[in-house]
């Protein structure tokens, strides 16, 4: 159900993140928006971001380590607004705090907690495998993104598990993505509070962006995060 992007409120305190091309464009995006302190994490994985204060949230839920991470995040949040919270991996990405700190425990700590709840590979459209989305028990709202420049591409080049697409879209992996095609998707996953269809911009046809969000049975929002 189509909606302009100016209409768009969050719910509640804690706000998790789900889909595809801009999920964490839209954490950035929602730290800014968010009045008081917020808390930016990850309940699978996620990149630091540049720039932003972190804290390492790394070791087991000792109560040594719950209350060392605890005291360094309130540290961060008295001298930055907005702070990135997660364990440092390898790879360069951060895994999620709950080991060390319970996702509702952080609610006590800061105003507005936003977690990236799922991961698409970059993709800017994907399915749901069952086990995803990873979405904390105590979130109040679930917002949903799908990339728009997704659409017209092959299946199988803009979709993150393009076999689960096509299974619940109803094509094949070498077609080219119709704004119904994802419509379908959303639906039936039924996943989220609202949806916001990301990268109107990069549409030949914004026109196409308002299609697929009047196909969607939830509030959808057409937008450019990243601009």
């Amino acid at each position: 159900m189509y909606k302009p992007f100016e209409d768009f409120k969050t719910t509640g305190r804690f706000i998790a993140v789900i889909g595809s091309g801009g999920k964490t464009t839209l954490l950035r995006a929602l730290a800014q928006r968010l009045p008081g302190t917020v808390v930016l994490t990850t309940s699978t994985h996620m990149y630091p971001f540049p720039g932003m204060p972190m804290v390492d949230a790394g070791g087991v839920g000792t109560p040594e380590n719950r209350r060392r991470v605890t005291g360094e995040l309130r540290a961060a949040l008295a001298d930055s607004r907005v702070v990135c919270l997660g364990k440092r991996l390898s790879s360069g990405k951060l895994s999620g705090p709950s080991e060390a700190v319970p996702f509702g425990a952080l609610l006590s700590l800061a105003d507005y907690v936003v977690v990236e709840a799922d991961g698409s590979a970059g993709r800017p459209l994907k399915a749901h495998r069952p086990s995803e989305p990873v979405i904390p028990a105590c979130a109040t709202m679930t917002v949903g993104v799908v990339g728009a420049s997704g659409l017209g591409m092959p299946v199988s080049r803009a979709c993150h598990c393009p076999d689960l697409f096509c299974a619940l879209a109803g094509c094949g992996p070498d077609a080219p993505v119709r704004p119904e095609h994802v419509a379908a998707v959303v639906n039936r996953e039924a996943l989220a509070d609202c949806w916001l269809v990301n990268q109107v911009d990069a549409l030949p046809d914004p026109d196409q962006a308002r299609a697929l969000c009047e196909l969607i049975n939830t509030d959808a929002f057409p937008c450019s995060l990243g601009r």
